[in-house]
């Protein structure tokens, strides 16, 4: 990419959370416009999965697949600490917490403000956001705090791998506590279609930029399709909330009670895993991105699989794509708060 090109795109992304609000705003005004059209494109499914969106997603996730080095998992064994606090807190810890407070606040604390059954699609799609751990936007966090690339791509890759078999089990266990019940087949397809099918597409391209050994036809052609991951976002933003238009405007309410244990859940789970960091002395480069990738979500997901589950128009859905507007700008109050905090750990490889 040329210098100019890489200039546009850093002051892009720093100004990321601006661009998301502006694409809420437009999907919102554009569903309460023309709520036809949202109903059209609605239309055009296949097995619960919206084709228009899964597009988008695609867009969005495939230029971070090509960036997954299932080569250097075999480096993973030099520096473990930071991979194990990012898989202790996204399998053991992040899906549980999250549970728990989607049924503490919609079942006990907002109780008389929600309905029972539209509680509960609330609660699955807090769910669905705690056990899908960041994959898209995790290359940008670590970006954005100087952390180490290669150790990012370790923890990226074992997280996909573990996803690839954990996460349909675990949004069965924890969405049948919920008394919700959960159609495999939707959950597999939903699998296979965001997760095994994008790594697949972005190893085979790897493979075929990796010829000579050098890296740098890999980043030119990352660095090329890099704008298309955020209007991929931008885009798949818009559809959402133009879908949710009328919920948003006649419920608004109902977005800030569903933003509530979002954001408790977000800092909280940084607070544990930076703080985890800090106590083993694991280095800032390791430390920063082990724990905005443990705090932050694969929304994509979660989104498209809340919509294969239970609809477009659904709670669920609702509560994923507020996900959305929650995860950006907090994630990159984080990134602040990490950058902050940087003299506090050691700069030296562990």
């Amino acid at each position: 990419m040329s210098k100019d090109t890489s200039s546009a795109m850093g002051l892009f992304e720093r100004y990321l959370s601006v661009w998301v609000g502006l694409c809420i705003a437009a999907g919102v005004c554009l569903g309460a416009i023309s709520p036809s059209f949202f109903q059209m494109v609605a239309a055009l499914e296949y097995a619960g999965v919206n084709l228009v969106v899964a597009v988008f997603i695609w867009v969005m996730i495939y230029p971070m697949m090509v960036n997954v080095d299932f080569a250097s998992i075999k480096d993973v064994g030099k520096k473990p600490k930071g991979l194990c606090i990012t898989l202790v807190v996204n399998w053991l810890i992040k899906p549980f917490s999250m549970a728990a407070l989607g049924v503490l606040f919609f079942d006990y604390i907002f109780a008389g403000l929600v309905a029972p059954e539209t509680a509960n699609e609330y609660i699955a799609g807090m769910i669905l956001l705690g056990v899908a751990p960041c994959t898209a936007m995790v290359f940008v966090w670590s970006q954005l705090v100087r952390g180490d690339a290669n150790y990012t791509l370790v923890q990226v890759s074992i997280n996909d791998l573990i996803m690839v078999v954990a996460f349909a089990p675990l949004c069965a266990l924890l969405l049948g506590v919920t008394d919700i019940i959960v159609p495999w087949q939707t959950l597999f397809f939903s699998v296979l279609l965001y997760v095994v099918l994008p790594l697949l597409a972005g190893y085979i391209t790897r493979k075929r930029l990796e010829g000579g050994s050098t890296q740098a036809r890999i980043d030119a052609f990352t660095g090329t399709i890099k704008p298309f991951s955020i209007l991929g976002l931008l885009a798949t933003v818009v559809v959402l909330f133009g879908f949710q238009a009328q919920t948003i405007l006649d419920r608004p309410l109902v977005i800030a009670l569903i933003a509530v244990p979002l954001l408790i859940q977000t800092y909280g789970i940084f607070v544990i895993a930076y703080g985890w960091a800090y106590i083993w002395r694991v280095p800032f480069s390791t430390a920063a991105p082990a724990a905005l990738i443990g705090t932050s979500n694969f929304f994509e997901l979660a989104v498209a699989v809340a919509i294969g589950l239970f609809g477009l128009n659904s709670g669920a859905a609702l509560a994923t794509v507020v996900g959305v507007l929650v995860e950006v700008p907090v994630m990159l109050s984080l990134v602040v708060i990490a950058n902050r905090t940087r003299r506090h750990f050691p700069e030296a490889s562990l």
